[in-house]
């Protein structure tokens, strides 16, 4: 009751500014993901007693001299899209805020996002693919004392579905441009971040930690064609957690290192990151820890690997292992990925009439180095260890696009994956898997185009090989149909068909298509959740205005 007044008010408050200064901006959208579920015997697949399922969202936003104000109202009609979190079924407000500008100050009441340096404390945000919203509700206060000098203060309560946690969290944050209040040359920018939850134990032991800080600092430089960034974080010792249950008397504490660099000259660009987390998750009520559907996450770690486009190479995607498992023999993970890109000139030996650009990536992830009491769920890590490390994850890849002539361009991919499936998923032999695609477009007169492309898998275990293909026609940049297929010929023998296209019109996209999902993980920016396998109709609707 109480959110749904602030939200009249606050819609209220924009309707009356409106009607006396006759000035102002609407702005809004509505987005609506839609499926029907249906049995299907060759999956093994039943359809959930809600065949119909929706997930809706619409959002309006005023915005009048230096005040603006939002509310988003979303609708899981009956029930949620599956594999999202079932706390969304029904219909509420989701989020709202007001919002008040002026010079170097910004404040927010309501619900709100930001992020502290890369994530690794403090990230909150939306993503209605993955079904992540993080947001807190409270207020958050900006202000910037120079063009060099900021700072940002919050404290609020987390989002959990419609509800909210009762648990608080408080973060502030500085930041320093260094090369700005210096006049120099060479970008060098600085920060420092802190960031408690605080919850109450209900333990016995007066020793509980109730308040939980995580502080970091950072520094970014930028210098000619050069840049290299590097930030540390500490979490205080917080109550071990497994499968939900809390230890008493057995607290551990967490760090984390990230270092970001890279060159950029004409024709060459290489990015390398490097990450090493100990004990990282962090959330707003411990009692989430490890939870299928990310709720209730405070920080950022997302798995550094090249995202791949094309169906076979999804199947064995790395979902990063930042928290401890003494049972599992994880407390971390240590490891990065270095991307190269390349372009050959026009008329060269490899760049041929048109140019070629080739693209180099490897991932390489292990567990960190450490000693496990599993009977006292304790344990002992060295974070930048290289020794004794067993692998989770392992990627080459490499990528040739090249114009044939005006209207014949291809993409050929090669990848080469080591993927540990009892770490990733739970249970399972270590699988080595070689990835062969093939994705070519073909311009028509007219703006109309068709692409196709064949996909081929070879693994050693788990489901075997794989073979995919799709065939898109495109009538113009607005309108465009597909044919696709994954199809397991080593074990299972099924086909993961779908067939669909999409139609845009100014602001307005609507795509329809009929299919099976296969199981497994689905991963945006490297932050990953289980979908099922299902089959169904799928209507996807999307506007602003």
């Amino acid at each position: 009751m109480n959110k749904l007044i602030f939200a009249l008010l606050t819609i209220g408050t924009a309707q009356l500014s409106f009607s006396q200064a006759q000035t102002g901006t609407f702005a809004g959208g509505f987005e609506s993901n839609s499926q029907w579920y249906q049995d299907d015997q060759g999956l093994g697949a039943l359809a959930p007693r809600d065949q119909f399922r929706a997930n809706n969202y619409f959002n309006l936003k005023y915005s009048y001299d230096k005040f603006s104000a939002g509310i988003q109202y979303e609708s899981f009609a009956p029930s949620p899209l599956l594999g999202y979190f079932e706390g969304f079924e029904g219909n509420e407000i989701g989020t709202y805020f007001l919002n008040f500008k002026h010079k170097g100050l910004d404040i927010t009441g309501g619900h709100f996002y930001d992020q502290f340096g890369s994530g690794l404390i403090y990230r909150s945000w939306e993503d209605r693919q993955i079904g992540i919203d993080n947001s807190l509700r409270g207020v958050r206060v900006h202000y910037e004392f120079n063009d060099y000098f900021n700072v940002t203060g919050f404290t609020g309560n987390q989002r959990l579905g419609f509800e909210i946690s009762e648990c608080t969290v408080t973060g502030l944050n500085t930041e320093i441009d260094i090369s700005q209040a210096l006049d120099i040359e060479t970008g060098i920018n600085v920060g420092a971040s802190y960031v408690n939850r605080y919850q109450d134990s209900g333990s016995p032991d007066l020793n509980f930690p109730a308040d939980i800080g995580a502080y970091s600092g950072r520094a970014d430089i930028t210098f000619d064609k050069f840049f290299i960034g590097a930030e540390y974080v500490y979490k205080e010792a917080d109550a071990f957690v497994l499968d939900g249950n809390v230890s008493n008397n057995n607290y551990q504490d967490g760090r984390a290192l990230l270092v970001n660099t890279g060159f950029a000259s004409k024709g060459l660009g290489i990015n390398g990151t490097f990450r090493a987390v100990e004990n990282m998750t962090f959330y707003s009520n411990r009692e989430l820890v490890g939870n299928a559907f990310l709720l209730g996450t405070v920080n950022y770690v997302p798995g550094y690997t090249k995202q791949q486009d094309y169906a076979v190479a999804n199947i064995y995607v790395y979902n990063p292992q930042a928290g401890v498992s003494p049972i599992e023999g994880k407390a971390g993970e240590i490891g990065g990925q270095i991307d190269i890109y390349y372009t050959a000139k026009k008329k060269s030996f490899l760049g041929g009439k048109y140019g070629t650009k080739f693209e180099f990536n490897l991932a390489h992830w292990s567990g960190l180095d450490a000693q496990f009491d599993v009977p006292n769920n304790t344990y002992n890590a060295t974070l930048l260890s290289l020794s004794n490390n067993e692998l989770y994850f392992r990627e080459y890849s490499v990528a040739v696009k090249k114009r044939f002539s005006k209207k014949l361009s291809a993409i050929f991919t090669a990848i080469q994956t080591g993927y540990n499936t009892k770490i990733i998923e739970g249970a399972g032999d270590f699988l080595n898997g070689t990835s062969l695609i093939a994705d070519v477009l073909y311009k028509l007169p007219n703006r109309r185009s068709i692409r196709m492309d064949v996909q081929h898998l070879t693994a050693d275990a788990d489901r075997g090989n794989w073979a995919a293909a799709t065939l898109e026609y495109s009538f113009s940049p607005s309108l465009s149909v597909y044919a696709h297929d994954l199809y397991n010929y080593d074990e299972t023998e099924i086909h993961y068909y779908s067939v669909g296209g999409s139609y845009t019109r100014g602001r307005t996209r609507v795509a329809l298509n009929y299919g099976r999902q296969r199981a497994g993980l689905i991963c945006v920016g490297g932050v990953c959740r289980f979908v099922p396998e299902n089959t169904g109709l799928t209507i996807n609707l999307s506007t602003n205005f």
